[in-house]
């Protein structure tokens, strides 16, 4: 669908250094979808929420090494 729409040409440059796009039609579709997925992102973590897993440091180091020895691709 074709639209024409009035954009800042400072702000579509900007656009462009931050998502490394060239054009203006990848560089919207980009800011748009980086948008929809800050909103998805933020709606996901109000519908769980946040947990205490009551983990120590130490704990949690111990997780990551294991995550780390158990991944194929390490």
């Amino acid at each position: 669908m074709r639209r024409t729409v009035v954009i800042d040409d400072d702000l579509l440059e900007d656009a462009k250094k931050e998502f490394g796009t060239k054009g203006i039609r990848e560089t919207i579709e980009a800011a748009m979808r980086e948008g929809i997925r800050k909103r998805r992102l933020e709606e996901f973590r109000l519908t769980f929420g946040t947990w205490d897993l009551e983990l120590t440091p130490e704990m949690l180091e111990q997780l990551r090494d294991d995550s780390c020895r158990t991944r194929p691709d390490r």
